[in-house]
């Protein structure tokens, strides 16, 4: 049978474990469809039916699942919201806060509009970087093993420098460590919508990717 699943993702899970409940219960509340978690990590076999549909959080899993397993569509989790009637939005009360956007949706553009109509419904103005939406460049953090941890951070805190804003909003839990360690408070989209405070916990790069791996094993099936 062709089902909807909702797919956390290793971040997430890994950040705020109690979240995947509450937002799976959003879904199921105010979403026109039955979904169920699925939590076998996007570098596996999904084991869906074709034709079937994931909702995403995290931008990394929603570029796997789509391009790596044939017959299997995805949906990100900010314009499955976007949609919805009656979803309870906090109200920030006009504060100005700049856009992070994640490198593996550059070129999903319903992803950007998504996360700007969500934020304008929660009473946020957005200050625009120079490079955002299809033009966004990474945080820093996917350089990580690919040049000196030096470097990596000095990346971090170049993209954090061109953001406009203090407050940053992301829709990536790497992206929240690479703006604290460049300086900006990152705004979490989840824990906007959820009127929660974002913290960035394990900052320190190779544990948190350390963190990512071992939860990447444990979840195979």
């Amino acid at each position: 049978m062709k089902r909807t699943q909702f797919n956390p993702g290793c971040a997430l899970s890994i950040y705020k474990p109690d979240m995947e409940q509450r937002i799976l219960h959003h879904l199921n509340t105010h979403y026109n469809t039955n979904v169920e978690i699925h939590k076998i990590c996007c570098r596996f076999d999904p084991k869906v039916e074709s034709g079937s549909t994931i909702v995403n959080v995290c931008a990394g899993c929603d570029r796997r699942f789509r391009s790596l397993y044939e017959g299997v569509g995805t949906i990100s989790l900010w314009e499955v919201i976007d949609k919805m009637d009656d979803f309870p939005f906090p109200d920030y009360s006009g504060i100005k806060m700049s856009v992070h956007d994640a490198c593996p949706v550059r070129e999903k553009t319903s992803v950007h509009l998504a996360i700007r109509s969500l934020l304008k419904k929660m009473n946020i103005e957005v200050v625009e970087t120079e490079h955002h939406g299809a033009k966004s460049r990474c945080c820093g953090d996917d350089f990580y093993e690919k040049i000196p941890l030096e470097q990596v951070h000095e990346k971090m805190k170049e993209r954090a420098d061109s953001m406009p804003c203090g407050d940053v909003v992301v829709y990536c839990v790497s992206c929240i460590k690479a703006m604290f360690i460049g300086g900006k408070k990152a705004r979490y989209m989840v824990d906007l919508l959820f009127d929660e405070a974002t913290t960035p916990d394990v900052c320190d790069t190779v544990e948190w990717h350390s963190q990512l791996l071992e939860y990447i094993e444990n979840h195979k099936s």
